[in-house]
């Protein structure tokens, strides 16, 4: 009996690493929630620019990236990719993918969206939730700096750039139109972010008032501090942008 148990466990074990090996196999991110090799490269957030031009109607820069544009889009991805957006799967086997521009019609940001995924995926305790709702506001106020710090060289490199196009001999219709639509790429993912941090910031309140109601507990007060100290840099960015031509995002809840 004894050898039939553990020849039993030991098939049961075999079944188990080839449904996990299949699943890799099948799998189209990278292993332990690393994006696949073949999605890596310099410019793997360069689709940002043509997504919220294209999204406007604007033709996408075909000038190379510069170093100062490829972190500004490197920084942006993160702070655009919705919370709690990947199944608790993806965030094993990995994924990428790009992501829609707010400006675009079909689009509608629901405000709720974050907080019912939050209340409704497994969690041990209320403690967890909360827990995570802090490490979700905490990651976004620790990457706030970084990026605006990014922006701020860009669009001041940019302004040199619009400046110094006056003095440029025998510029070609073609050179103005690709640093024309550089500046306007680089200034739409700028407000890409910001839209992003005004929406986060109101579906974590969302997510806390209903947590409060549903699970008290005293992490509430930490939870808040965090949203109040978001809320306050997100109103006042380092960067001042205003609407793509007068084109407000569609929220809901």
């Amino acid at each position: 009996m004894p050898g039939s148990i553990h020849r039993i466990r030991t098939l049961a074990s075999a079944i188990l690493l080839m449904l996990m090996g299949a699943s890799l196999a099948a799998c189209s991110g990278g292993d332990f929630g690393r994006t696949r090799a073949d999605m890596r490269s310099d410019d793997m957030h360069r689709w940002l620019g043509a997504e919220v031009t294209g999204s406007l109607g604007l033709t996408p820069s075909q000038f190379q990236l510069t170093d100062e544009e490829r972190q500004l889009r490197d920084l942006a991805y993160p702070m655009i990719e919705p919370p709690l957006s990947r199944p608790a799967w993806k965030s094993v086997f990995g994924d990428y993918k790009a992501l829609p521009s707010p400006w675009r019609q079909k689009i509608v940001f629901d405000r709720t969206m974050y907080g019912r995924t939050l209340i409704d995926e497994p969690h041990r305790s209320q403690s967890s939730r909360y827990a995570q709702l802090i490490e979700d506001v905490r990651n976004d106020i620790t990457r706030f700096e970084p990026f605006f710090a990014c922006a701020i060289r860009v669009i001041d490199l940019d302004r040199k750039r619009d400046a110094s196009m006056a003095r440029v001999s025998e510029l070609s219709p073609r050179e103005k139109a690709d640093a024309v639509e550089r500046m306007q790429e680089n200034s739409l993912i700028v407000q890409w972010v910001q839209l992003s941090l005004e929406q986060r910031v109101s579906s974590y309140r969302w997510a806390l008032e209903r947590l409060v109601i549903q699970a008290p507990d005293s992490m509430a007060a930490d939870a808040d501090r965090l949203i109040g100290e978001l809320a306050a840099q997100t109103a006042n960015p380092p960067v001042q942008s205003q609407p793509a031509y007068g084109r407000a995002v569609i929220s809901k809840g």
